[in-house]
């Protein structure tokens, strides 16, 4: 069963783009934005990443810690980083655990051809690591997604 609304998120997230394992409890007493998305420097995704990296300081203000997932490798997230300037750390979820974990691996469909494939999906979780409000794919404003965020 997927994570919902009202769940408490698991205590190990992953391994970021250096190796480090990421835990919820690295966040206790803060919010934290839990973003996933399908994929390093493609147009969305980046577009996204921008945002958030642009209204950072002002989602910190507001007490968010942001931590984005993707099934990309470390090597691929440490790229993705630099390039774009982002202030926050990216999760490697090779292996999908934590997609699957969050219920945002699906079935697509791109010119005809099925696959499976990250729904882009943002994760409000409180400052103790229960999930208050989930922003799914079909609202997520890739370019204004800070503000989304912060319910501008």
């Amino acid at each position: 069963m997927a994570i919902q609304t009202g769940d408490k998120i698991p205590e190990i997230l992953g391994f970021d783009q250096n190796g480090r394992e990421v835990r919820a409890s690295d966040f206790k007493g803060r919010k934290l934005a839990l973003y996933f998305y399908p994929k390093d420097n493609t147009s969305g995704c980046t577009a996204e990443a921008c945002s958030l990296r642009d209204g950072y300081h002002e989602l910190q203000e507001a007490g968010y810690e942001v931590l984005g997932v993707s099934k990309d490798s470390p090597r691929s997230h440490q790229g993705f980083i630099e390039k774009h300037a982002l202030p926050f750390n990216l999760i490697a979820d090779t292996n999908t655990k934590l997609l699957e974990q969050f219920g945002v691996r699906a079935e697509k469909i791109m010119y005809g051809h099925t696959y499976m494939g990250t729904l882009r999906t943002t994760f409000i979780i409180n400052e103790e690591g229960i999930v208050e409000r989930i922003i799914g794919p079909k609202e997520i404003v890739t370019a204004s997604h800070a503000s989304q965020i912060l319910n501008k």
